[in-house]
């Protein structure tokens, strides 16, 4: 019996040996690194906890604007510290008279050190190139003068760029070949999102010192670089913006108090963004509760009289502009008297510059009875309807978009409405259901401006491998579809500059600018109410100058009262400060 209870509890231990080896097996040969349903990697664990680091770039690819200064981080000369020196006598009196900070200052901060640091982080003390020199030519052991990447605290046009964050379980579904660390950034919005594959890291950037259980040097005080010694990651995202441009932009919408709402800018002659700008913030600590994530100037919103000019261009074409032909604009688009602008009679012209409901809800339904698909069919020749921003086929990724979460605009839900007479009134004075981007609108001007010729919108203009070549290039492209004709896009033009020319409408905005503008303003019925106040969606779309047009602009001020907006004053200083800018640089 002894036997047999001895030979069980043998075997027990034995298949628990197994077991452990086969676990350690795993541990340190198979899963060393995607441990565990975390991924984990064990090395890199292994060595942290043998060592203290500093990063010095995280690998992750960089944003720059169209002149190559970079967004959404900045590179500063930094004097670091390492904790190691609180054991040593080092040379702190010389390194305090290069860099002008107090001597028991620094040694205070060793002192408190636990980490290896740069000094004044997270507002670090900031390096001349003489001073690093002097300092590194010391060659004190933990003691450096480097170039460290630091995430900017206010980041331009931070929608449009978009967020990084950790989610593992996002990152092995996104890039179930790859093997990366949990902690890897992915991008979850903006271009973040959309060029994500492309600005994954190839690894850190650091400086690293091995320690013992005290935190003590293990192999002396040499501290080493790690670096992934690659000579074209991590990569940089050449974006069309403009950094100057962009910060004076927001400081615009900021003062005029848009809430919600912005503005995009459109450089007409490569149809690219020059500075978008969206409105609510980002709350960076709670980025999907305020709706700051979300860009409105991507998402459709109601358009009211912007949309009017699709109407024009379609009554151009259908030979509806008569000059002789009069439109009572004493009445409302139901026939019911208007009261509040009462504009009498007045011709094609005189209702565009004017903004009369009735005339263009008059003109939508007889364009309606030749055709019910026309508004839709002018509304894509001028790219309000439609994916506007660029997208095509590069690397391995057919049809890549730089805008993933642009919507693509309407005008119709249903065929019903469509064929209906009411309907198609109320549509053509950019209500019931119709819908567009400030995107599409600004590059629907862009459209006009170039006489007819309709072009995808871009944002970034190419990828660069660290090393300054190029990646990937992303060209000028046409959208596809039909387009509106040079004729009609020359009458469209003559239109829009005379709205601006009318004295007692929206030309009091812009008479005297210095650029001279086209353009059509917008208030939109949004059947939202405040306090039984109707809120209104208030826009301006246009370019400028008019006879050498060089920018498309939109400004958009959405949910407001309609005392309220001031889109056409943001409007018009965004057209000086462009000019004052351009005045510059001649």
């Amino acid at each position: 019996m002894w036997r047999r209870r001895a030979l069980g509890w043998l075997f027990i231990c034995i298949t628990g040996l197994v077991l452990l080896l086969v676990r350690l097996m795993q541990i340190q040969l198979m899963e060393t690194k995607t441990f565990s349903k975390h991924n984990v990697n064990l090395l890199e664990e292994s060595v942290k906890q043998r060592t203290q680091e500093l990063v010095i770039d995280n690998g992750r690819g960089n944003f720059l604007d169209r002149n190559g200064t970079m967004l959404t981080h900045k590179k500063v000369s930094v004097l670091v510290l390492f904790p190691f020196l609180k054991k040593l006598d080092w040379e702190a009196e010389k390194v305090s008279e290069i860099s002008g900070i107090p001597v028991q200052v620094l040694k205070n901060a060793v002192e408190g050190a636990k980490k290896p640091f740069a000094y004044g982080d997270p507002q670090p003390f900031e390096l001349t190139v003489s001073q690093m020199e002097k300092i590194n030519a010391l060659k004190i052991p933990g003691v450096f003068a480097i170039e460290k990447k630091f995430e900017r605290s206010s980041i331009p046009a931070e929608q449009l760029i978009g967020l990084t964050g950790e989610n593992p379980k996002e990152l092995k579904k996104r890039y179930p070949d790859k093997e990366l660390s949990e902690k890897t950034l992915l991008g979850v919005s903006g271009l973040e999102e959309s060029f994500d594959e492309f600005l994954l890291p190839e690894g850190k950037s650091k400086l690293v010192y091995h320690v013992d259980g005290t935190g003590g040097p293990l192999f002396g005080i040499n501290v080493k670089y790690v670096d992934p010694a690659n000579p074209f990651y991590p990569v940089n995202i050449r974006t069309t913006l403009d950094k100057s441009i962009q910060q004076k932009a927001e400081n615009l919408v900021d003062r005029y108090q848009v809430k919600k709402g912005g503005l995009v800018l459109i450089d007409i002659e490569n149809n690219s963004v020059l500075a978008m700008v969206s409105r609510p913030t980002i709350n960076k600590k709670d980025p999907y509760g305020s709706g700051g994530i979300t860009n409105m100037m991507l998402k459709q919103q109601i358009a009211g009289s912007v949309f009017k000019t699709v109407v024009a261009a379609a009554a151009i074409d259908q030979n509806l502009d008569n000059p002789t032909r009069l439109f009572d604009c004493s009445k409302k688009i139901n026939g019911k008297p208007e009261l509040k602008y009462n504009y009498g009679m007045l011709d094609f012209t005189n209702s565009f510059a004017r903004s009369c409901n009735r005339t263009f809800g008059e003109l939508a339904r007889e364009l309606q009875k030749t055709n019910p698909h026309i508004l839709e069919e002018y509304a894509g020749k001028l790219s309000l309807i439609g994916a506007t921003g660029w997208q095509g086929d590069i690397y391995h990724t057919s049809n890549f978009k730089q805008f993933t979460n642009e919507d693509q605009g309407r005008i119709f839900l249903s065929d019903e409405a469509r064929k209906d007479a009411n309907f198609a009134a109320m549509s053509g004075i950019g209500q019931h259901e119709v819908r567009v981007t400030p995107l599409a609108a600004a590059n629907m001007m862009a459209t006009i401006a170039r006489g007819g010729k309709k072009e995808a919108v871009r944002a970034v203009s190419k990828i660069e491998y660290k090393n300054g070549t190029t990646m990937v290039d992303f060209p000028e492209e046409s959208l596809k579809g039909d387009t509106i004709s040079p004729y009609t896009a020359m009458k469209l033009q003559k239109l829009l500059r005379e709205v601006v020319l009318n004295p007692s409408g929206t030309g009091r905005w812009f008479k005297d600018l210095p650029f001279e503008v086209a353009g059509k303003s917008g208030t939109a019925e949004t059947g939202k109410f405040d306090d039984g106040r109707q809120l209104h969606n208030k826009w301006f779309a246009g370019y400028f100058p008019y006879q050498k047009p060089k920018y498309a602009l939109v400004t958009v001020n959405l949910d407001v009262l309609d005392s309220e907006g001031g889109v056409n004053l943001l409007f018009a200083d965004m057209v000086k400060m462009l000019y004052e800018r351009d005045s510059k640089q001649e």
